[in-house]
């Protein structure tokens, strides 16, 4: 069992060193954040490998010295070794005031709440509101909690089908068995019953769980709790097929306060995110992609405000770029599509938002506010396929220190002004009300979108 035995923190697109390095280069750079040479080994063979856990690192060069720089993924990393990385979102590079780590990992776990698999965090929690826990120990901790909840309900029994050679007659007597073993000891019997007992699928994970985060918590209180409730399960054992207990899992009338835990456990057992790193040397890693996160974070918001007379559809792909030899090409998939519901409209589309995992500065003029040109080449298209070139486009950025306003001004992408694209900030702090988080420009023609002029009057 992996046990974690040293820690440290990095931003997205951050730089990791082989720490042992006898030069003292990468000791010595401010940039780069030096780990053990072991680790950097294993993250190096893993960034030049041709499977898919090649995306989350890219081998670069800086300061002279090789290292590894993490891409677009925010979570955790874990080495052989017992190294932990934690990898935090780069939004609180740019943010004014407060811990930077602190900010950015509220920010995380904000939108990693929207997700359908992380619907059970609970980020009012009075210890997370300090954020001083790092980010495993804040899923280990709010797993802990569970299961103690649970504990408390009490374990639910089941009836668990046994054959044993015992001295008396219950159940049902097996008569092979009991002629191959008993022929001779014919005052035995070899039966099958059912026993009441905790020994069911459910909570054998439960206790698989626990035995698993126990060797990656380094937290005093976690593995105190971690102690008090393996006590609880001291007579339940532990899967030795997970695969196959969790698809006999059978909740019953009233254990619904299992399901929490019971979604934890799956989490920790079978990874956390859609990149989770498994070998043979048992470590792995729980990573995000940000865009992906930023995307369901947005979306999660609009469908908790209805629009009147719009609806939302995420991931649209009615629509496609060419077509040849009477066949559609290049399929055109917005994030996000609002289409009319009622009137002569009903079924248009009303407008298209793109949400983009950037930093973009509003002060920036000179530099297109770092704006990317494929982007627009992209939401051009949009405008054209989805909204027959009149309309309204949104592409939605994160805000921060450096982008705090919609840019005044739209992109228009004719003389006449009939396509515009609107460059619009999203905050992803902790603590803002979901319908302040939209900053939506004053100046926008939402004569098309009467339902947005409620989010309007935020910025």
């Amino acid at each position: 069992m992996l046990v974690v035995k040293k820690q440290t923190s990095v931003f997205e697109f951050g730089y990791l060193g082989n720490g042992d390095d006898d030069s003292n280069k990468i000791q010595a750079s401010a940039k780069i954040k030096p780990i053990s040479k072991k680790a950097y080994d294993y993250l190096k063979k893993l960034c030049l490998c041709d499977e898919s856990e090649s995306r989350f690192l890219r081998l670069k060069q800086v300061d002279n010295c090789e290292v590894l720089q993490v891409q677009n993924y925010a979570g955790v990393l874990f080495t052989p070794d017992g190294t932990q990385i934690e990898v935090l979102p780069k939004l609180a590079k740019k943010i004014a005031s407060g811990d930077a780590k602190e900010v950015s990992r509220a920010s995380l776990l904000m939108m990693l709440k929207e997700l359908k698999q992380f619907r059970h965090l609970q980020t009012h929690n009075a210890n997370l509101a300090k954020n001083k826990i790092p980010l495993l120990e804040v899923f280990i901790s709010q797993f802990l909690t569970a299961v103690n909840t649970l504990i408390k309900r009490g374990l639910r029994s089941d009836y668990v089908r046994q054959q044993d050679n015992v001295a008396f007659l219950k159940g049902k007597l097996l008569v092979g068995k009991q002629v191959q073993h008993n022929f001779i000891n014919k005052h035995k019997f070899y039966v099958e019953y059912e026993e009441y007992q905790q020994d069911r699928p459910v909570n054998r994970l439960l206790h698989t769980a626990l035995k698993k985060v126990s060797g990656y918590s380094r937290s005093a209180n976690n593995q105190k709790l971690i102690q008090e409730l393996l006590f609880a399960f001291a007579d339940i054992p532990v899967s030795n097929n997970i695969k196959n207990d969790f698809a006999s899992i059978k909740l019953d009338r009233g254990m619904n306060y299992y399901e929490a835990p019971l979604a934890w456990t799956r989490l920790i057992l079978e990874g956390f995110s859609p990149l989770t790193l498994q070998g043979k040397s048992n470590a792995f890693s729980l990573l995000f992609p940000m865009e992906a996160v930023f995307e369901s974070y947005v979306a999660s918001i609009l469908n908790k405000h209805p629009l009147e007379g719009l609806s939302l559809k995420t991931q649209a792909s009615s629509k496609y770029l060419v077509k040849h030899k009477s066949k559609r090409r290049f399929q055109l998939k917005p994030d996000l599509l609002l289409r009319y519901t009622n009137g002569i409209k009903k079924g248009q589309s009303a407008c298209v938002l793109d949400t983009k995992w950037k930093l973009i500065n509003q002060t920036d003029e000179d530099n297109k506010y770092g704006l990317s040109q494929s982007d627009f080449y992209q939401m051009f298209a949009y405008g054209h396929k989805y909204l027959k070139g009149k309309g309204e486009l949104f592409l939605i950025y994160p805000s921060h220190a450096d982008f705090q306003e919609a840019i005044e001004q739209s992109f228009d992408f004719d003389d006449e002004s009939v396509l515009s694209l609107w460059i619009v900030p999203f905050d992803t702090s902790a603590g803002v009300p979901d319908d302040k988080r939209f900053g939506w420009p004053k100046n926008c023609a939402l004569q098309q979108v009467k339902a947005l002029e409620v989010f309007a009057k935020c910025s």
